[in-house]
């Protein structure tokens, strides 16, 4: 089968989505992967940001295929050890995307300013796979304004906070302060898509209308 954009061949490594993609039946129609995520903004001793970690928890469909050919010793069981080159492989696929953060400092982009994953792993809860990584800034960053937008440029991946615990800050000066901006429900002439819905190749690039925003504020 002939993928109809190239730059998604080298995202099923994410974890074998490539059986998602040939179900769809349309060379114009991508699947989706839903992601749900919980994060922690990291705060080094002096009040700067090192870094940020995740946690990502895929869909049950998603986590049923990613599993697909993985040897593990009891029946709906997977050890961290288990997963641990099925968690080497996201990470590594993740690269080439920015691992799909992206930095503002004082409202300017920074383009890089993460360093690769480290402390990652994966472990299958209640049918779901979770994926847990540290991303850690190139150089920790003290400031006033600092904004992370965590989304797919492409839509090919559907990012969204967690509604309980979405987002915290660990170590921050008392005075330092988070907020969460969630993608709207619609953007003009796209409704937010649902896992029913097939995308054709006129949305690539509108990923970052449905950006999730993490602002925080330090005085």
């Amino acid at each position: 089968m002939r993928y109809a954009d190239a730059s998604f061949a080298s995202r099923i490594l994410l974890a074998l989505a490539v059986a998602l993609f040939a179900s769809a039946g349309s060379a114009h129609a991508h699947p989706h992967v839903w992601v749900t995520m919980k994060s922690e903004v990291i705060y080094a001793q002096d009040g700067s940001v090192t870094g940020i970690r995740h946690a990502w928890s895929f869909d049950d469909m998603f986590s049923t295929y990613a599993l697909q050919g993985i040897e593990h010793k009891k029946n709906g069981v997977y050890t961290r050890e288990e997963l641990a080159p099925l968690a080497e492989t996201n990470v590594t696929s993740l690269k080439e995307y920015d691992y799909f953060n992206y930095a503002r400092i004082e409202g300017k982009k920074r383009k890089d300013a993460f360093n690769d994953p480290v402390d990652y792993w994966l472990d299958y809860t209640d049918a779901v796979l979770t994926l847990h990584f540290t991303l850690p800034l190139k150089a920790p960053v003290r400031t006033r304004d600092l904004e992370i937008d965590v989304y797919d440029p492409e839509y090919f991946i559907d990012f969204e906070f967690d509604e309980k615990d979405p987002v915290k800050l660990v170590s921050a000066p008392a005075q330092c302060t988070v907020d969460l901006v969630r993608p709207t429900d619609a953007v003009p002439s796209v409704q937010r898509l649902n896992k029913s819905f097939q995308v054709s190749e006129a949305f690539a690039g509108m990923g970052s209308h449905f950006a999730n925003k993490i602002l925080m504020r330090c005085p």
